[in-house]
């Protein structure tokens, strides 16, 4: 997600180069030799920050003080607009992006960045951002409704892991999940059986894997409360700590977000079209 967005802002102007392919997740990736390398040759380096890197984020500091420039794009929010997750301590929450306009922010440190390190382009940069944060806002509209068009009593997210705080915050949609922000622990039994007791008192007809977490957990939800009489379908596979694959309309935020929203508001009964609000999602998304 970081990539996509340094690279809408440069443009043509940079060489830009993601670390962590389609499908892995963040929170448990280790830094390679060759990223280490790639981290050390490179003008600047973006991350998201809030914890989310893991493993990755010593590798960043390290960098940062043998001289290399290192940005997290998260560092300029305001602290009132941060989550705190009171599962993991106080923890901030890091996935901003599921707000589509909180993400947009972190447009700022990245045009800031690439205008000190290359000023002779500074107005391009900033061109860019804002017909790119146009475009967010022409999405962050689009789930607005999309969200608000599904029935109040089946209004409800149900995911593999806690990635979508921002999400629920941000679409008035609330959300359950079996696992924290990270996916480093495992649930309990207790986790478990409160999800499966929700789901079928609150008659919920769907909830969502995801792409880059272990559906293992959620397959046990289901048989739960399938064996107290109530029949819960996987209403899709949403993209959480990672993008579709790339070279594909849903291997962009645009396109993540897009198919996440039209995804979600179908299968648990809204109104959104198949093919999302660009008609470019390489299938129609889930219908309830």
């Amino acid at each position: 997600m970081v990539a996509d967005l340094v690279q809408h802002v440069a443009g043509e102007h940079a060489e830009v180069t993601a670390l962590m392919s389609s499908g892995v997740d963040p929170h448990l990736y280790k830094p390679t030799t060759s990223d280490i390398s790639e981290i050390m040759q490179a003008d600047l380096v973006f991350y998201s920050g809030l914890g989310l890197e893991g493993p990755m984020q010593e590798t960043f500091e390290r960098a940062r003080e043998r001289g290399r420039r290192i940005y997290a794009v998260t560092a300029e929010l305001p602290e009132t607009s941060i989550r705190h997750s009171e599962q993991a301590q106080g923890h901030p929450d890091p996935h901003v992006w599921m707000d589509v306009a909180l993400w947009s922010e972190c447009v700022m440190p990245i045009v800031k960045a690439l205008s000190e390190a290359d000023p002779g382009h500074a107005s391009v940069y900033q061109q860019n951002s804002n017909d790119y944060r146009a475009s967010l806002q022409t999405l962050d509209s689009y789930i607005r409704r999309s969200i608000a068009s599904i029935p109040e009593s089946q209004r409800s997210l149900v995911t593999a892991h806690d990635a979508f705080e921002y999400f629920s915050r941000a679409y008035r949609i609330p959300v359950r999940s079996v696992q924290g922000i990270t996916t480093e622990s495992e649930p309990g039994v207790d986790d478990v059986n409160s999800l499966v007791a929700f789901l079928v008192e609150k008659k919920i007809p769907a909830l969502f894997v995801e792409t880059s977490v272990s559906d293992r957990n959620l397959m046990a939800v289901i048989e739960g409360a399938k064996e107290k009489g109530w029949t819960v379908a996987i209403g899709g596979r949403l993209f959480s700590d990672a993008m579709g694959p790339s070279g594909t309309y849903e291997g962009t935020y645009m396109g993540m977000l897009d198919y996440n929203a039209t995804t979600i508001t179908r299968a648990l009964g809204g109104e959104a079209p198949p093919r999302g609000l660009n008609d470019k999602l390489s299938g129609e998304a889930s219908s309830p």
